[in-house]
């Protein structure tokens, strides 16, 4: 840790903050940043210069405005987001659950949108949040239409490397991935579906992907496939690059 350049420390402890509206107190985000106090807290009083970070009345830390301005200028996210937003809308009006749009950073998901009804089962995803490639409809989407190499090493580590290829094979099938799994909130039920659908331009290239996340219902995944394909296909021609 010694000799670490600043912004390395400064990234560690925004990073510290994992939940949307979270806030920390000194002691909580110096342990989650793996860095002293003392450290901490002085770089934390420069974040909070810039706004990237704000302190409240009873003296936690919470992220700063700051930061969500400048992610908004994100490109790869924003105009992504910007195209898929009608569509997303639609599909949410048709099945009152989680839509979710995301692209691939690295061996991870990164959420750049998210819409839920009100009444829709309980989820831990969040916009900005990560998610595995391996573990995920929507990372399989993406990780389908990854380099070689970056499949071959997100692969390198799971147990049952055979049956997710099987599930990407299905995606440059069908266009879509359906998998369903337990539910890792303690609350609502007990088995949750999802239905993800890599975007690609007209080069075939992967932009990101949509997903739907929903309680396993067993009869309506088949409609929810098709609805969808329909909508990531929707996507790509929008865009059109």
């Amino acid at each position: 840790m010694h000799g670490e350049p600043i912004l390395e420390r400064a990234f560690r402890i925004l990073g510290a903050f994992t939940e949307t509206g979270e806030s920390l107190p000194l002691h909580r985000l110096a342990a989650r940043a793996g860095l002293p106090k003392s450290t901490t807290s002085r770089i934390a009083n420069q974040l909070m210069g810039v706004g990237a970070l704000e302190r409240l009345d009873d003296g936690e830390f919470i992220v700063g405005l700051q930061l969500l301005e400048i992610a908004s200028l994100a490109p790869r996210g924003h105009g992504l987001r910007a195209a898929a937003l009608p569509f997303m809308e639609d599909l949410h009006q048709v099945t009152r659950q989680h839509i979710l749009l995301a692209v691939r950073d690295g061996h991870e998901a990164v959420l750049v949108e998210r819409l839920s009804a009100r009444d829709a089962a309980a989820v831990k995803y969040r916009v900005g949040g990560r998610l595995p490639l391996t573990e995920t409809g929507i990372g399989i989407a993406l990780l389908t239409h990854a380099p070689d190499q970056v499949r071959d090493e997100a692969l390198s580590g799971v147990p049952d490397a055979s049956h997710l290829r099987r599930l990407m094979a299905t995606v440059r099938m069908e266009g879509v991935c359906a998998m369903t799994g337990p539910n890792p909130l303690r609350t609502g039920p007990t088995t949750m579906s999802t239905v993800a659908a890599p975007i690609l331009n007209h080069r075939g290239d992967l932009l990101g992907a949509l997903s739907i996340v929903a309680p396993d219902e067993g009869g309506t995944q088949a409609a929810v496939r098709i609805a969808l394909r329909t909508a990531s296909l929707a996507v790509s021609r929008t865009i059109g690059l």
